[in-house]
């Protein structure tokens, strides 16, 4: 499952793949440090454009601690196998009602069986190019939370439907992962409201609703969806590593508020899925270097890959 190994030696991609605890560490305090700041910016200068900007900060956040929880699922966030566990289940994955090891077990697939019939993620994918009304009728039901409850509903149905029989909950990892959505909701479940209790005692009552449950029902759902669109949507069905993925490059706003932690060099990921995050653009490079990049494909902007999907 590493396809960049027919474009670059091993000793090009060692150097690339090597963890570090220092880069791990930095980059959750980062993650967490943003909310912080978010939530702190609009109690200092309590204004809507400042709740705004928190919401928005927040969900894209929400976002970053999903893909940090896809580095550990990797176990290229840190050198060991048992911080990637920990920090990707404890300080990422549950957080936002995700599971690491649910994900893990999907993800994988996922890489073995990129854009072809056994793909988990081809239902994200397969619909596309689709219309612009199609295009918009997700949207707004991202941004007025609608897709955020719906998922809250199907886990805790899925949570009751399997009733703590751990075979069930096995066999229902496929399932569980596709949105980073967790079957282990009697822990998940306590993490994420937990968080929002402490966000709100630390400052107003509602504070944990307005900067944490509406950013993971709105603002998160939304990226999620248009990162989704962005890696697959509307590639080619075949196997060929080059073109059934797409990289989308960012400017900075597109960093700070969808594309955060260089989620969008997701070509170069596939290409080497063991690659830390923050060492994708040095992959890229080398590609570049190769003589690939009439080959690869590669979105000048998350606008031109909606347009791809169908955003005229």
């Amino acid at each position: 499952m590493a396809p960049g190994k027919t474009y670059l030696d091993t000793t090009d991609i060692r150097p690339l793949a090597a963890r570090s605890d220092l880069a791990g560490v930095l980059l959750i305090l980062h993650c967490w440090g943003v909310i912080v700041a978010a939530i702190t910016l609009f109690t200092f200068w309590p204004n809507l454009l400042t709740a705004l900007l928190a919401i928005l900060l927040i969900g894209s956040r929400q976002l970053g601690l999903a893909i940090l929880m896809h580095d550990a699922a990797h176990n290229a966030l840190f050198k060991s196998r048992r911080a990637n566990e920990w920090v990707g289940t404890w300080m990422c994955g549950w957080p936002i009602m995700a599971d690491l090891a649910a994900y893990r077990h999907y993800h994988l697939t996922h890489h073995r069986h990129t854009q072809t019939d056994k793909d988990p993620d081809l239902a994200l994918s397969q619909g596309f190019p689709t219309s612009r009304a199609s295009l918009k009728r997700k949207f707004i039901r991202d941004l007025t939370g609608q897709t955020g409850i719906k998922q809250l509903r199907s886990q805790i149905a899925m949570f009751i439907t399997l009733a703590g029989d751990k075979d069930a909950i096995e066999a229902a990892k496929d399932d569980a992962a596709q949105a980073f959505k967790s079957n282990t909701i009697h822990t998940a479940f306590p993490v994420f409201f937990g968080i929002a209790l402490a966000i709100s005692l630390i400052g107003n009552w509602w504070y944990g609703i307005a900067f944490w449950i509406v950013p993971y029902l709105t603002w998160f759902q939304f990226v999620l969806r248009v990162r989704n669109i962005a890696e697959h949507g509307a590639t080619e069905m075949s196997q060929d590593p080059l073109r059934n993925v797409r990289t989308t490059r960012a400017g900075p706003i597109a960093k700070t508020f969808i594309a955060p932690y260089w989620v969008n060099y997701h070509l170069e990921h596939h290409m080497v899925m063991h690659v830390p995050c923050w060492r994708l653009p040095q992959l890229h490079a080398m590609l570049i270097a190769q003589g690939l990049g009439d080959k690869m494909n590669v979105a000048p902007s998350y606008r031109a890959a909606l347009s791809e999907a169908g955003w005229h």
